[in-house]
């Protein structure tokens, strides 16, 4: 009887009694917008841990991919497994068909040679501006990443390269906006892969890799745009060639050459 008395608006709320239906879905849509986020932020989660397993080669081009196996190996539902999958399909790095089971995207190479194509002038600009106004603190850091590079390479330990080898191009690169810098962020991890590859398929690549390295850094240290932006096409279009000539020889990779012979002096 006294829960009837004048107080009835208020006394649900403290009681929590199940009669009281209102109070109930409000609580309900007030915490809903957070499962929603969440799901999304591991969706982005799981979608990275898969890009980098492709990226890396631990899930090479031809692989077939079924979203409830890789959901139990990561320890996630199916839902953000295909979310994660569309996002890799969008990327390019599998293909999902409806009914069909999903697969690692073989390389391209027209891909590959788009992709080298617009790094080499998106990068050769870059450096080119960075050449101008990189700081002597920048230089060290550079050349610390740069013996990384030498010790991981002797060690032959990929993964610990591939991080040091970032840092060297990011600095290279600094000086544009970020516009541009998340254009080659893009671009850098998308060529990963062939980079990876380039590593597998040329003998003695990585003493090549890190004598072209050494002297982008050292024209940087002169302040000689013209020889940096030089290098720098003729790194990033060797990595493309050496791919390329491996995986499709009979493939002309005219993007490549064409930004080669504008950014690298003509010298195709």
């Amino acid at each position: 009887m006294s829960s009837r008395k004048g107080e009835t608006p208020e006394e649900p709320r403290p009681t929590g009694n199940g009669n009281d239906a209102p109070p109930v879905p409000a609580k309900s849509a007030g915490t809903a917008p957070e499962p929603t986020a969440g799901g999304r932020r591991l969706a982005l989660d799981v979608h990275g841990r898969l890009r980098e397993m492709i990226l890396s080669g631990e899930l090479p081009p031809g692989s077939t991919l079924l979203q409830a196996q890789m959901a139990r190996k990561l320890g996630v539902s199916r839902t953000p497994m295909r979310e994660a999958f569309r996002l890799l399909q969008e990327e390019g790095l599998i293909d999902a068909q409806p009914d069909q089971r999903a697969k690692v995207r073989a390389v391209d190479p027209q891909d590959l040679d788009g992709v080298y194509g617009a790094r080499i002038m998106l990068e050769a600009l870059a450096v080119s501006v960075t050449a101008k106004s990189i700081a002597p603190g920048d230089l060290e850091t550079m050349g610390e990443a740069l013996k990384r590079m030498q010790d991981m390479a002797a060690d032959e330990r990929s993964d610990e390269w591939h991080a040091a080898h970032k840092e060297f191009h990011r600095i290279a690169t600094q000086a544009v906006g970020p516009h541009l810098q998340r254009m080659l962020t893009s671009l850098g991890e998308h060529s990963e892969r062939y980079i990876r590859l380039a590593r597998l398929g040329v003998h003695n690549s990585w003493a090549r890799a890190n004598a072209e390295h050494e002297a982008l850094l050292e024209a940087l240290r002169l302040s000689d745009q013209d020889e940096a932006v030089r290098v720098i096409a003729h790194h990033l279009a060797r990595t493309a060639l050496n791919v390329l000539a491996d995986i499709a020889p009979e493939y002309e990779p005219v993007a490549t050459r064409t930004a080669l012979g504008i950014a690298g002096n003509g010298q195709s």
